[in-house]
């Protein structure tokens, strides 16, 4: 392929980072983790509470994001040790990860703890990864390299959630006794690729040294959030720019609500858990080529936006539609219409940006961007944590309650969607 003639070793050490933490990203965060704390951590727990503990969980994970995550960026920007971070954290989140396994049943608070840690080392971890891209490649290779990687990691988790989901249904083809202790196995397995695969980047990516000069550690952190002070003002001076940055926070907090939380409502609907892994595996496939096909069909600007707007539509309905959904077959055809969607959202909200900002302030308004990126999901879970307790609370079923806190999720969607309208009545930037 002509595309890949341009891609080098070091390019190719560089995304498969990606390929190796995705895995976390589709085994753990979208569907083993949700499952084994529904039926064995959280065990005996009604499924509204279990909800409200994962969702509440989800909640926290964002809010320490949104305070470390501008903090580790900038002081990525301004270090040599990017790497030495990358796998501070890489380590960190594959231990926690592959701890679960030793987690007693009932042990709902330990298993959230350990999923605290290696949810944030994921999380941070990817900040340092980004600002790595500098040094594989140079400014016109920056979307070629970038999108490498995007689709590496889509097929990694992939491949890996489809050997895991084969254990849980087959566990006696890799003697396991039970599917159970299958999905106790995959955290492990996880851990194992996340680390087997960072290796390349670790050995053959060189990262480009900066002028650090005598600033200590303290002086770095008060440095950060001075640049992010400046950043926003920036921002507030561009209409268009700062309320779509309103609009990506709650849409894209919608989207990410529904890959951590699908599992979890699914089974608090009593639908059958193997048929909701393979419908989440139906969503990591299907949304790879979606993801290119919506670059290839929404060309530029005005093509971003109108991209945009119907991915948001199409998600406000997959959440009423998903709130009632009562078969595993409506899962299927919900799971494969985020696919179509997911990934394009995500592809076209950058090119978006990209294209209403100040071409000579494109670095600091870019780190601003993956800043909301990072701290997103914190409403989302909370919503359907607290409207499924009230409902609960007030003599809803316990099914009812969960159904209304996933459409909870929709008011993201619906408030998002006329604030990013808004935002491209100005053509400013």
């Amino acid at each position: 392929m002509k595309f890949l003639d341009g891609i080098n070793k070091e390019n190719l050490s560089w995304a498969l980072y990606d390929w190796a933490n995705s895995a976390y990203a589709t085994t753990v965060l979208a569907v083993f983790f949700p499952v084994f704390f529904s039926e064995f951590w959280s065990s005996g727990a009604e499924p509204s509470v279990t909800t409200a503990r994962l969702g509440i969980a989800n909640s926290i994970i964002g809010v320490i994001l949104m305070i470390i995550a501008p903090v580790l960026g900038t002081l990525s920007d301004i270090s040599g040790s990017k790497k030495k971070y990358l796998m501070i954290a890489t380590a960190g989140g594959a231990v926690s990860t592959a701890v679960l396994y030793f987690t007693g049943g009932g042990e709902w608070t330990n298993a959230l703890m350990l999923y605290s840690v290696s949810s944030v080392c994921f999380s941070t971890g990817i900040i340092f990864y980004d600002a790595l891209l500098s040094s594989v490649a140079g400014k016109e290779k920056y979307n070629m390299v970038s999108s490498f990687g995007y689709s590496l990691g889509y097929l990694g988790g992939g491949v890996l959630l489809a050997v895991n989901i084969l254990m849980t249904i087959k566990p006696k083809i890799f003697g396991l006794s039970s599917g159970s202790e299958a999905v106790r196995l995959s955290f492990v397995t996880v851990a194992v690729w996340w680390l087997l695969f960072s290796i390349p980047l670790f050995l053959f990516v060189k990262e480009k040294k900066t002028d650090t000069g005598k600033c200590d550690l303290l002086k770095r952190i008060r440095k950060s959030f001075l640049q992010i002070s400046d950043t926003f003002r920036h921002i507030k001076e561009i209409r268009n720019v700062y309320l779509f940055l309103i609009a990506y926070w709650l849409y894209i907090d919608g989207v990410d609500t529904i890959i951590r939380m699908a599992m979890d409502f699914g089974l608090s609907i009593n639908l059958e858990r193997n048929s909701l892994i393979t419908a989440l595996l139906i969503t990591q496939f299907v949304g790879f080529p979606a993801a290119l096909t919506a670059g290839l069909i929404f060309k530029g600007r005005d093509g971003a936006r109108k991209g945009i707007l119907i991915s948001i539509i199409a998600y406000l309905l997959i959440t009423v539609l998903g709130a009632f959904m009562t078969t595993e077959f409506h899962f299927y055809l919900l799971a494969g219409a985020v696919g179509l969607v997911q990934g394009g959202i995500q592809a076209l909200s950058r090119s978006y940006f990209a294209a209403i900002i100040p071409v000579d302030m494109s670095g600091e308004f870019f780190g601003f961007y993956n800043m909301i990126g990072k701290f997103a999901v914190i409403l989302g879970p909370l919503f359907i944590a607290v409207t499924g307790l009230t409902l609960r609370n007030i003599g809803f079923s316990s099914g009812a309650a969960s159904r209304g806190g996933v459409l909870s999720v929709a008011v993201f969607f619906i408030l998002g969607g006329i604030i990013f309208y808004m935002s491209g009545r100005d053509r400013q930037g």
